[in-house]
């Protein structure tokens, strides 16, 4: 994309954070701005930032888990603007805890966020971005869909499948001038890791280092430059690169640091699963 003023871009997730971030980012080069968000408050404020930089904002509350929210989403940005140019999947959430005790609620709830509304939201706008002359979706990966750890394997199973969904997009689309690009941040300063769901009240999860994290002004700036260079898989962070040159150069450590120590428990089955099974018995 030569430039993004005068562009229209809609960004998921922007009500803070980096959705924040790339909104305000988007703004300052030009581009009016539609946002989605179930934070109305966040999403007042953060227009209101937009519309001092001198371009159009609009906002929508939307409940990525709800396809039929989503499809009025869109049809209603469609009726405001008539067309796109920049799709930004931000939205985001994470669960942290045994994979073994994850309910299939708190798997939907995931998924859907995370994996499923970012292919519904590019799947019902892709004929209007295809008509543009230099549309691009920046789709809001993580290292976390290219190295995996323990405990968040439902968050990691989510961005892994992101980072495929755009690598099918930039394979099938670049011909036709459409941009993609798998933006992949390590560890970012926003209350991601605070807010994350834990199935345990009361149970805080673990943050990196705040000098081991990205700014979400350094996430902002990479998604510009990835924006206007059609960049495939930018890597923002300094552990988001250690990892992936570790995971690159040399997979065995990360293997062997997740085995060190291994402890053999047994696995006690959440209750949901205990039911399944003596349903099951029963029938």
């Amino acid at each position: 994309m030569k430039q993004i003023r005068g562009k229209k871009a809609l960004v998921t997730g922007g009500a803070s954070g980096i959705g924040r971030g790339i909104a305000l980012a988007l703004a300052r080069e030009g581009a009016d701005i539609y946002l989605w968000d179930v934070n109305e408050k966040g999403l007042t404020a953060v227009a209101e930032e937009i519309r001092s930089l001198g371009v159009n904002a609009s906002t929508a509350r939307v409940d990525l888990t709800q396809s039929a929210e989503i499809t009025v989403a869109v049809e209603s940005l469609l009726n405001h603007w008539g067309t796109l140019d920049i799709l930004v999947n931000n939205a985001g959430v994470a669960y942290y805890g045994p994979t073994h005790k994850m309910t299939a609620a708190q798997w939907d709830w995931l998924m859907g966020i995370n994996l499923l509304a970012p292919i519904q939201i590019t799947r019902e706008l892709l004929p209007i971005l295809l008509e543009r002359p230099e549309a691009h979706i920046l789709n809001v990966c993580s290292i976390s869909g290219l190295v995996a750890g323990g405990r968040f394997a439902a968050y990691h199973t989510s961005k892994f499948g992101l980072i495929g969904f755009s690598e099918s997009l930039r394979a099938e689309y670049g011909r036709r001038g459409l941009g993609v690009t798998a933006l992949c941040p390590g560890p970012v300063q926003t209350n991601l890791y605070r807010q994350c769901a834990t199935g345990k009240e009361g149970k805080t999860v673990p943050e990196p280092p705040r000098w081991l994290c990205a700014t979400v002004d350094s996430v902002a700036r990479s998604a510009i430059k990835a924006i206007c260079r059609n960049q495939r898989m930018p890597i923002v962070g300094l552990l988001a690169h250690l990892l992936w040159n570790t995971k690159w150069l040399a997979p065995g450590v990360l293997d062997f640091l997740n085995h060190f120590r291994t402890k053999k428990r047994p696995l006690v089955p959440n209750v949901d699963a205990s039911q399944t099974v003596e349903s099951r018995r029963a029938a």
